[in-house]
Protein backbone atom coordinates (compact mmCIF):
# COMPACT_ATOMS: atom_id res chain seq x y z
CA UNK A 1 0.00 0.00 0.00
CA UNK A 2 1.28 3.69 -0.83
CA UNK A 3 -0.03 6.80 0.44
CA UNK A 4 -1.10 9.18 -2.30
CA UNK A 5 -2.08 13.58 -1.30
CA UNK A 6 -3.95 15.34 -4.00
CA UNK A 7 -3.63 18.76 -4.11
CA UNK A 8 -6.89 20.88 -5.21
CA UNK A 9 -7.69 24.55 -5.85
CA UNK A 10 -11.27 25.30 -4.71
CA UNK A 11 -12.86 24.63 -8.50
CA UNK A 12 -14.67 21.67 -8.94
CA UNK A 13 -13.48 20.85 -12.70
CA UNK A 14 -10.37 20.38 -10.96
CA UNK A 15 -11.32 18.18 -7.95
CA UNK A 16 -13.38 15.79 -10.37
CA UNK A 17 -10.37 14.19 -12.16
CA UNK A 18 -9.04 13.81 -8.83
CA UNK A 19 -11.60 11.90 -7.09
CA UNK A 20 -11.71 9.88 -9.80
CA UNK A 21 -8.02 8.94 -9.95
CA UNK A 22 -7.84 8.61 -6.00
CA UNK A 23 -10.97 6.31 -5.78
CA UNK A 24 -9.95 4.12 -8.57
CA UNK A 25 -6.32 4.07 -5.81
CA UNK A 26 -8.68 3.38 -3.25
CA UNK A 27 -10.23 0.60 -4.86
CA UNK A 28 -6.84 -1.02 -5.05
CA UNK A 29 -6.17 -0.24 -0.98
CA UNK A 30 -4.08 2.38 -1.31
CA UNK A 31 -4.15 5.23 1.43
CA UNK A 32 -5.53 8.22 -0.36
CA UNK A 33 -5.88 11.77 1.02
CA UNK A 34 -6.86 15.36 -0.37
CA UNK A 35 -5.59 18.69 0.66
CA UNK A 36 -7.91 21.96 0.07
CA UNK A 37 -11.23 23.78 0.77
CA UNK A 38 -13.01 21.32 2.74
CA UNK A 39 -16.42 22.81 1.85
CA UNK A 40 -15.34 22.08 -2.21
CA UNK A 41 -14.31 18.67 -1.61
CA UNK A 42 -16.77 16.60 0.40
CA UNK A 43 -19.58 17.11 -1.58
CA UNK A 44 -17.44 15.81 -4.54
CA UNK A 45 -15.58 12.96 -2.41
CA UNK A 46 -17.09 9.55 -0.96
CA UNK A 47 -18.10 10.24 2.83
CA UNK A 48 -15.48 8.66 4.25
CA UNK A 49 -12.85 10.65 2.00
CA UNK A 50 -9.79 11.98 4.05
CA UNK A 51 -9.63 15.98 3.78
CA UNK A 52 -7.16 18.06 4.82
CA UNK A 53 -7.76 21.77 5.35
CA UNK A 54 -5.89 24.72 3.30
CA UNK A 55 -8.23 26.94 2.54
CA UNK A 56 -10.76 28.39 4.72
CA UNK A 57 -14.17 29.63 3.79
CA UNK A 58 -13.07 33.20 3.90
CA UNK A 59 -10.11 32.49 1.52
CA UNK A 60 -12.81 30.74 -0.64
CA UNK A 61 -14.95 33.41 -0.16
CA UNK A 62 -12.69 35.95 -1.24
CA UNK A 63 -11.51 33.90 -4.38
CA UNK A 64 -14.84 33.50 -5.48
CA UNK A 65 -14.87 37.22 -5.48
CA UNK A 66 -12.33 37.71 -7.39
CA UNK A 67 -13.38 35.37 -10.53
CA UNK A 68 -16.15 37.56 -10.89
CA UNK A 69 -14.01 40.45 -10.78
CA UNK A 70 -12.37 38.69 -13.17
CA UNK A 71 -15.48 37.73 -15.68
CA UNK A 72 -15.77 41.50 -16.14
CA UNK A 73 -12.03 41.85 -17.52
CA UNK A 74 -11.13 41.91 -21.04
CA UNK A 75 -7.54 41.36 -23.47
CA UNK A 76 -4.56 41.39 -21.22
CA UNK A 77 -5.82 42.37 -18.34
CA UNK A 78 -7.59 38.55 -17.60
CA UNK A 79 -3.90 37.41 -17.32
CA UNK A 80 -2.58 39.76 -15.44
CA UNK A 81 -5.26 39.44 -12.84
CA UNK A 82 -5.46 35.71 -13.31
CA UNK A 83 -1.60 34.95 -12.25
CA UNK A 84 -0.77 38.18 -9.62
CA UNK A 85 -4.69 38.26 -7.61
CA UNK A 86 -5.34 34.51 -7.94
CA UNK A 87 -2.98 31.75 -8.94
CA UNK A 88 -0.08 32.94 -7.59
CA UNK A 89 -1.58 34.35 -3.95
CA UNK A 90 -3.91 31.38 -3.87
CA UNK A 91 -0.28 29.51 -4.07
CA UNK A 92 0.73 31.43 -1.06
CA UNK A 93 -2.66 30.67 1.06
CA UNK A 94 -2.18 27.24 0.32
CA UNK A 95 1.35 26.19 1.47
CA UNK A 96 1.13 26.23 4.96
CA UNK A 97 -1.86 23.90 5.09
CA UNK A 98 -0.35 21.31 2.18
CA UNK A 99 2.62 21.82 4.11
CA UNK A 100 0.99 20.38 7.59
CA UNK A 101 -1.35 17.83 5.33
CA UNK A 102 2.47 16.51 4.17
CA UNK A 103 3.96 16.19 7.26
CA UNK A 104 0.92 14.61 8.94
CA UNK A 105 0.03 11.88 6.13
CA UNK A 106 3.59 11.61 5.18
CA UNK A 107 2.49 10.72 1.51
CA UNK A 108 4.76 8.28 -1.19
CA UNK A 109 3.75 10.90 -4.07
CA UNK A 110 1.96 14.32 -3.94
CA UNK A 111 -0.50 14.79 -6.75
CA UNK A 112 -0.99 18.52 -7.69
CA UNK A 113 -3.82 20.03 -9.73
CA UNK A 114 -1.86 22.70 -12.41
CA UNK A 115 -3.59 25.42 -11.01
CA UNK A 116 -2.28 24.31 -7.01
CA UNK A 117 0.95 25.34 -6.80
CA UNK A 118 1.34 24.81 -3.08
CA UNK A 119 1.99 21.25 -3.96
CA UNK A 120 4.87 21.48 -5.77
CA UNK A 121 6.52 24.24 -3.28
CA UNK A 122 5.55 21.71 -0.35
CA UNK A 123 6.60 18.79 -2.43
CA UNK A 124 10.10 20.06 -3.50
CA UNK A 125 11.07 21.06 0.13
CA UNK A 126 9.78 17.62 1.80
CA UNK A 127 11.80 15.89 -0.77
CA UNK A 128 8.34 14.22 -1.79
CA UNK A 129 7.83 12.99 -5.72
CA UNK A 130 5.47 14.80 -7.56
CA UNK A 131 3.16 14.88 -10.22
CA UNK A 132 1.01 17.14 -11.96
CA UNK A 133 -3.14 16.52 -12.21
CA UNK A 134 -3.52 18.25 -15.53
CA UNK A 135 -7.34 19.30 -15.34
CA UNK A 136 -6.62 21.35 -18.87
CA UNK A 137 -4.80 19.98 -21.42
CA UNK A 138 -4.44 23.62 -22.57
CA UNK A 139 -1.42 25.06 -21.72
CA UNK A 140 0.36 21.55 -22.60
CA UNK A 141 0.73 23.52 -26.17
CA UNK A 142 1.94 26.78 -24.31
CA UNK A 143 -0.68 29.20 -25.86
CA UNK A 144 1.77 32.53 -24.82
CA UNK A 145 4.70 30.71 -27.08
CA UNK A 146 3.46 33.31 -29.63
CA UNK A 147 3.70 35.81 -26.82
CA UNK A 148 7.28 35.63 -25.58
CA UNK A 149 7.37 38.62 -23.70
CA UNK A 150 4.39 37.69 -21.58
CA UNK A 151 5.48 34.11 -21.43
CA UNK A 152 8.57 35.22 -19.91
CA UNK A 153 6.50 37.42 -17.28
CA UNK A 154 4.74 34.74 -16.62
CA UNK A 155 7.98 32.58 -16.01
CA UNK A 156 9.26 35.53 -14.04
CA UNK A 157 5.99 35.04 -11.57
CA UNK A 158 6.69 31.73 -11.11
CA UNK A 159 10.51 31.76 -10.65
CA UNK A 160 9.72 34.63 -7.59
CA UNK A 161 7.36 31.90 -6.15
CA UNK A 162 9.44 28.78 -6.44
CA UNK A 163 12.40 29.51 -7.91
CA UNK A 164 11.21 27.70 -11.29
CA UNK A 165 8.55 26.74 -13.69
CA UNK A 166 6.74 24.40 -11.41
CA UNK A 167 3.60 24.12 -13.62
CA UNK A 168 4.59 20.65 -15.13
CA UNK A 169 6.13 17.58 -13.15
CA UNK A 170 9.10 16.09 -14.85
CA UNK A 171 8.36 12.38 -13.48
CA UNK A 172 4.69 12.45 -14.78
CA UNK A 173 1.84 14.82 -16.00
CA UNK A 174 -1.60 13.47 -15.95
CA UNK A 175 -3.72 14.81 -19.35
CA UNK A 176 -7.72 13.70 -18.97
CA UNK A 177 -7.65 13.95 -22.45
CA UNK A 178 -6.26 11.95 -26.11
CA UNK A 179 -4.03 12.89 -28.86
CA UNK A 180 -7.49 12.87 -30.56
CA UNK A 181 -7.63 15.91 -29.35
CA UNK A 182 -4.42 17.22 -28.65
CA UNK A 183 -1.57 17.68 -31.15
CA UNK A 184 1.58 17.75 -30.57
CA UNK A 185 4.60 16.36 -29.80
CA UNK A 186 5.37 15.59 -26.08
CA UNK A 187 7.62 13.78 -23.44
CA UNK A 188 7.32 10.39 -21.87
CA UNK A 189 6.32 11.97 -18.70
CA UNK A 190 3.64 12.99 -20.26
CA UNK A 191 0.21 10.07 -19.94
CA UNK A 192 -2.74 11.08 -21.84
CA UNK A 193 -4.99 8.81 -19.98
CA UNK A 194 -8.42 10.06 -21.18
CA UNK A 195 -11.26 11.30 -19.03
CA UNK A 196 -11.31 10.18 -15.43
CA UNK A 197 -15.15 9.22 -14.77
CA UNK A 198 -15.29 6.39 -12.73
CA UNK A 199 -15.79 6.34 -8.88
CA UNK A 200 -17.15 10.18 -9.24
CA UNK A 201 -19.85 11.23 -6.73
CA UNK A 202 -22.53 13.32 -7.82
CA UNK A 203 -25.27 14.38 -4.67
CA UNK A 204 -27.92 16.08 -6.87
CA UNK A 205 -31.39 15.00 -7.58
CA UNK A 206 -32.94 15.11 -11.07
CA UNK A 207 -36.33 14.89 -11.97
CA UNK A 208 -35.74 11.86 -14.44
CA UNK A 209 -39.21 11.05 -15.66
CA UNK A 210 -39.05 14.52 -17.25
CA UNK A 211 -36.83 12.88 -19.73
CA UNK A 212 -39.61 10.81 -20.95
CA UNK A 213 -42.46 13.47 -21.38
CA UNK A 214 -43.00 15.07 -24.88
CA UNK A 215 -43.05 14.26 -28.30
CA UNK A 216 -39.24 15.35 -28.63
CA UNK A 217 -37.22 12.56 -29.32
CA UNK A 218 -33.84 14.24 -28.78
CA UNK A 219 -32.82 15.84 -25.75
CA UNK A 220 -29.63 18.68 -25.23
CA UNK A 221 -27.57 20.21 -22.39
CA UNK A 222 -26.78 23.60 -21.82
CA UNK A 223 -24.29 24.06 -19.20
CA UNK A 224 -22.04 27.35 -18.84
CA UNK A 225 -20.37 26.02 -15.66
CA UNK A 226 -19.78 28.36 -13.19
CA UNK A 227 -19.71 31.10 -15.32
CA UNK A 228 -21.96 34.22 -13.99
CA UNK A 229 -23.02 37.99 -14.92
CA UNK A 230 -24.32 39.80 -17.59
CA UNK A 231 -23.01 37.84 -19.89
CA UNK A 232 -24.03 34.50 -19.11
CA UNK A 233 -27.52 35.87 -18.90
CA UNK A 234 -27.75 37.12 -22.35
CA UNK A 235 -25.95 34.00 -24.11
CA UNK A 236 -28.53 31.70 -21.95
CA UNK A 237 -31.78 34.32 -23.05
CA UNK A 238 -30.64 33.83 -26.75
CA UNK A 239 -30.35 29.69 -25.90
CA UNK A 240 -33.91 29.77 -24.75
CA UNK A 241 -34.76 31.89 -28.21
CA UNK A 242 -33.14 29.09 -30.17
CA UNK A 243 -34.75 26.46 -28.93
CA UNK A 244 -38.15 27.58 -28.73
CA UNK A 245 -40.36 25.43 -31.03
CA UNK A 246 -37.46 23.35 -31.69
CA UNK A 247 -37.86 19.75 -31.44
CA UNK A 248 -35.59 18.88 -29.07
CA UNK A 249 -35.93 18.37 -24.93
CA UNK A 250 -33.50 20.76 -22.94
CA UNK A 251 -32.45 20.61 -19.74
CA UNK A 252 -30.33 24.00 -18.79
CA UNK A 253 -28.40 24.49 -16.36
CA UNK A 254 -29.29 27.76 -14.78
CA UNK A 255 -31.57 29.43 -11.98
CA UNK A 256 -35.18 29.09 -12.91
CA UNK A 257 -36.72 31.65 -15.15
CA UNK A 258 -39.55 31.84 -17.66
CA UNK A 259 -38.71 29.32 -20.22
CA UNK A 260 -40.47 27.88 -23.22
CA UNK A 261 -41.94 24.52 -22.42
CA UNK A 262 -39.75 22.20 -24.13
CA UNK A 263 -36.73 23.23 -21.79
CA UNK A 264 -35.91 22.19 -17.78
CA UNK A 265 -34.20 25.16 -15.56
CA UNK A 266 -32.57 24.04 -12.37
CA UNK A 267 -29.61 25.38 -10.77
CA UNK A 268 -27.42 22.15 -10.71
CA UNK A 269 -27.62 18.40 -12.55
CA UNK A 270 -25.86 15.64 -12.39
CA UNK A 271 -23.80 15.90 -15.28
CA UNK A 272 -22.33 12.86 -15.48
CA UNK A 273 -25.17 10.45 -14.98
CA UNK A 274 -27.49 12.85 -17.79
CA UNK A 275 -24.85 12.33 -20.50
CA UNK A 276 -26.10 8.67 -21.81
CA UNK A 277 -29.35 10.09 -21.74
CA UNK A 278 -28.67 13.27 -24.54
CA UNK A 279 -27.84 13.72 -28.18
CA UNK A 280 -25.71 16.94 -27.88
CA UNK A 281 -24.40 19.72 -25.28
CA UNK A 282 -24.37 23.32 -25.63
CA UNK A 283 -21.02 24.62 -23.61
CA UNK A 284 -18.64 27.81 -22.82
CA UNK A 285 -16.11 24.91 -23.51
CA UNK A 286 -15.11 23.79 -19.80
CA UNK A 287 -12.45 20.97 -20.36
CA UNK A 288 -14.51 18.75 -18.01
CA UNK A 289 -17.85 19.46 -20.08
CA UNK A 290 -16.43 18.57 -23.39
CA UNK A 291 -14.25 15.95 -22.38
CA UNK A 292 -16.98 14.16 -20.54
CA UNK A 293 -19.50 14.63 -23.74
CA UNK A 294 -17.16 13.57 -26.47
CA UNK A 295 -16.44 10.18 -23.60
CA UNK A 296 -19.97 9.38 -24.39
CA UNK A 297 -19.76 10.01 -28.51
CA UNK A 298 -21.86 13.49 -27.60
CA UNK A 299 -21.06 16.27 -30.32
CA UNK A 300 -21.12 19.81 -29.15
CA UNK A 301 -21.84 23.32 -29.86
CA UNK A 302 -19.21 25.54 -28.28
CA UNK A 303 -19.06 29.05 -27.82
CA UNK A 304 -15.73 30.05 -25.45
CA UNK A 305 -14.94 32.55 -23.40
CA UNK A 306 -11.47 33.02 -22.24
CA UNK A 307 -8.91 30.96 -20.32
CA UNK A 308 -8.78 27.54 -21.89
CA UNK A 309 -11.90 27.80 -23.17
CA UNK A 310 -10.86 29.10 -26.98
CA UNK A 311 -7.93 26.40 -26.93
CA UNK A 312 -10.92 23.61 -26.09
CA UNK A 313 -12.96 24.79 -28.73
CA UNK A 314 -10.22 24.15 -31.33
CA UNK A 315 -9.60 21.07 -30.33
CA UNK A 316 -13.40 20.64 -31.04
CA UNK A 317 -13.60 21.97 -34.34
CA UNK A 318 -10.37 20.35 -35.24
CA UNK A 319 -11.51 16.70 -34.45
CA UNK A 320 -14.71 17.60 -36.19
CA UNK A 321 -16.90 17.16 -33.14
CA UNK A 322 -18.41 19.82 -33.03
CA UNK A 323 -19.54 23.56 -34.01
CA UNK A 324 -17.86 26.58 -32.61
CA UNK A 325 -19.69 30.15 -32.10
CA UNK A 326 -18.15 33.71 -31.43
CA UNK A 327 -19.94 33.55 -27.21
CA UNK A 328 -20.14 37.41 -27.27
CA UNK A 329 -22.13 37.75 -30.68
CA UNK A 330 -23.68 34.67 -31.02
CA UNK A 331 -27.44 35.37 -31.57
CA UNK A 332 -30.77 32.91 -31.64
CA UNK A 333 -30.13 32.20 -35.47
CA UNK A 334 -26.49 31.09 -34.91
CA UNK A 335 -27.35 28.87 -31.83
CA UNK A 336 -30.21 27.06 -33.62
CA UNK A 337 -28.32 26.47 -36.72
CA UNK A 338 -25.47 25.17 -35.02
CA UNK A 339 -27.13 22.63 -32.82
CA UNK A 340 -29.61 21.18 -36.14
CA UNK A 341 -25.77 20.57 -37.87
CA UNK A 342 -24.24 18.67 -35.00
CA UNK A 343 -27.86 17.20 -34.58
CA UNK A 344 -28.85 16.46 -38.19
CA UNK A 345 -25.64 15.61 -39.57
CA UNK A 346 -24.04 12.41 -38.99
CA UNK A 347 -20.28 13.40 -39.30
CA UNK A 348 -20.22 15.67 -36.13
CA UNK A 349 -21.49 12.50 -33.73
CA UNK A 350 -19.21 9.79 -35.96
CA UNK A 351 -16.18 12.35 -35.37
CA UNK A 352 -17.26 12.43 -31.36
CA UNK A 353 -17.53 8.47 -31.52
CA UNK A 354 -13.71 8.34 -32.77
CA UNK A 355 -12.63 10.57 -29.59
CA UNK A 356 -14.82 8.31 -27.59
CA UNK A 357 -12.72 4.93 -28.96
CA UNK A 358 -9.69 7.25 -28.37
CA UNK A 359 -10.77 8.37 -24.60
CA UNK A 360 -11.66 4.75 -23.99
CA UNK A 361 -8.41 2.97 -25.25
CA UNK A 362 -6.65 5.82 -23.37
CA UNK A 363 -7.97 3.90 -20.07
CA UNK A 364 -9.16 6.81 -17.85
CA UNK A 365 -8.63 6.48 -13.84
CA UNK A 366 -7.33 2.67 -14.29
CA UNK A 367 -4.16 4.32 -16.73
CA UNK A 368 -3.59 7.16 -14.53
CA UNK A 369 -3.23 5.21 -11.42
CA UNK A 370 -0.87 2.56 -13.48
CA UNK A 371 1.48 5.79 -13.59
CA UNK A 372 1.09 6.67 -10.12
CA UNK A 373 2.29 3.50 -9.19
CA UNK A 374 5.04 3.71 -11.52
CA UNK A 375 5.90 6.61 -9.65
CA UNK A 376 6.19 5.15 -6.06
CA UNK A 377 7.97 1.80 -7.90
CA UNK A 378 10.90 4.23 -9.34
Amino acid sequence: MSRFLFVVPPLTGHVNPTASVGGELLARGHDVAWVGHPGTLKPLLPDDARVFPAIDDLLEADIRAKRERWLALRGMAVLKFFWEEFLIPLGHSMVPGVDLAVRSFQPDVIVADQQALAGPLVARNAGVPWVTSASTSAELVNPLRTMPKVDAWVRDLLHDFADGDIRFSERLVLVYSSKALVAGEFGDEVAFVGPALSHRVERVDFPWEWLVRGAEPRTVLVSLGTLNGPAGERFLGQVLEAVAGLAVRVVMVAEPRPAPPNVLMLPSVPQLALMPHLDAVVTHGGHNTVCEALAHGLPLVVAPIRDDQPTVAAQVVEAGAGVRLTYSRARAADIRSALESVLDEPEYAAAAGLVRESFLAAGGAAAAADRLEKVVAG
